[in-house]
């Protein structure tokens, strides 16, 4: 769901994304030690001459805000979510079963629709304006953002199509594919995952029909905003919103978890944007968080032409649900080609109990990186994103493990681990240094930092 960082009247919709037709030509790369050594051909971005990015069948200009790398693009059509027995895509067609029995619509048909097809590629329009986040919001950050250019960029959300779907007519409906963002290294993070995002929209009749002496009771009146409602929300309308969207995540997460679940609500209000609650729900022992969930912004719906109705709006992430449901330890095991791990997810039908079985664990080869700051702005997570760019999956976690302020200079130096474990085979020493020289001397030309190594 927009701005938290942590399913429709027909069956079924469902586009396939085009084929990944990847080029890259010019990523910028910004020396300011033309000193330094050069990083070994194997491990360095690949920087040709020209100025355009091809993705998808389309060519999209770089400009200042450019920041997405070639490791990011190749996850770019790989649509794991669509992917048959896929982990990601058991726990996809787990919630479209559930949705399509639990909801029926007046002619027999599923109430919600399924888009699962449409492009990570999103304009800035779709990602923040239309969500009515504010041009100094933190989360439009190129820190933590991939940017084609000032104007287009990979979803960080599928809230990304909120908007449009609402405005081509639709009122109750899921969305699910890749989001991209930038962020730590660890096994529950990685700068693909998958979101499903859920919508659903109520008239005036739909949402009061059921209740003693309804009829007279509005969606809409001239108030004040509050902790616990909009300005132009009756508390009517918003408590029967509220109450119908935590019956139906509750149902979603026992019909996957089975019965025993914890299930909190907090967070009671978000006045920002659309989530107006937060679900945690505990599952054995953990907190399984849903992304973000409640009514929502009511200027949103209007302007994407719903003016007459109100609703409500949640994102699930597909990652952590399969981690808990499937006891899968490790992120990066989601983008695996292993058949050892591919062929635990073949089963007969979508609810057939899984329990993932580990590969060899292999042993970690673990190495520090020393460096002083530049004065100028310096973000972890363009380090972060540097070292996957080198290293990618052979990289298990990053941890800033010491931060040091030099009395008389003021300057600032880090130290980072960075724990190195190939999920399928044994790492050699020599190929670790190699790539941790890289990371060294990639850091010091396209970060600006002196090196402490």
């Amino acid at each position: 769901m927009a701005v938290l960082w942590k399913f429709m009247r027909v069956a079924k919709y469902s586009k396939t994304a085009l084929a990944p037709k990847v080029k890259v030509r010019g990523i910028p790369t910004h020396s300011r030690h033309s000193s330094s050594k050069s990083v070994p051909s194997d491990f360095a971005a690949n920087t040709p001459c020209s100025n355009t990015v091809e993705l998808l069948g389309k060519a999209y200009p770089q400009d200042d805000y450019s920041n997405v790398t070639e490791k990011i693009l190749s996850k770019v059509g790989k649509n794991l979510h669509n992917k048959k027995h896929h982990p990601l895509w058991l726990i996809k067609e787990q919630v479209k079963d559930h949705f399509y029995k639990q909801y029926i619509g007046r002619r027999g048909t599923p109430l919600f629709s399924v888009y699962d097809g449409l492009s990570p590629v999103v304009t800035i329009q779709q990602n923040f304006d239309s969500l009515l986040i504010p041009q100094n919001h933190a989360s439009r950050r190129k820190e933590d953002n991939y940017y084609l250019n000032r104007d287009h960029m990979l979803r960080a959300h599928t809230s990304a199509h909120q908007w449009d779907l609402i405005h081509s007519g639709l009122d109750a409906f899921l969305a699910v594919g890749d989001v991209y963002r930038r962020d730590t290294i660890d096994n529950t993070h990685y700068p693909v995952f998958h979101q499903m995002e859920g919508v659903r929209l109520f008239s005036c009749h739909e949402l009061f029909s059921n209740i003693k002496d309804g009829e007279g009771l509005q969606l809409f009146e001239q108030g004040h905003r509050t902790a616990h409602k909009q300005e132009c929300h009756t508390m009517e309308a918003v408590r029967l919103v509220e109450f119908n969207l935590k019956q139906v995540l509750t149902k979603l997460m026992t019909h996957i978890f089975g019965d025993g679940l914890q299930v909190r609500w907090v967070n009671c209000y978000f006045p920002f944007t659309h989530p107006s609650f937060e679900m945690e729900i505990n599952f054995q022992g953990e907190w399984l968080e849903v992304l973000g969930c409640g009514v929502m912004e009511q200027q949103l719906v209007n302007s994407a032409g719903a003016q007459d109705k109100i609703g409500w709006a949640f994102g699930l992430g597909l990652e952590r649900l399969a981690m808990i449901l499937y006891d899968i330890p490790d992120i990066r095991l989601f983008w695996s080609e292993d058949e050892r791990f591919l062929k635990q997810f073949i089963v007969p039908h979508i609810w057939q109990k899984i329990k993932f079985q580990p590969l060899s664990r292999y042993p970690p080869l673990i190495n520090d990186i020393s460096f002083w700051l530049p004065s100028e702005t310096y973000s972890k997570n363009d380090f972060y994103d540097l070292a996957r760019t080198i290293g990618g999956d052979l990289i298990e976690k990053v941890v800033l493990v010491d931060e040091f302020t030099h009395p008389k200079t003021k300057k600032v130096s880090h130290c980072y681990r960075i724990i190195y474990r190939h999920p399928e085979r044994t790492l050699t020493q020599d190929e670790v240094h190699r790539i941790h020289q890289a990371i060294e001397e990639s850091a010091v030309r396209e970060l600006g930092v002196e090196g402490r190594f």
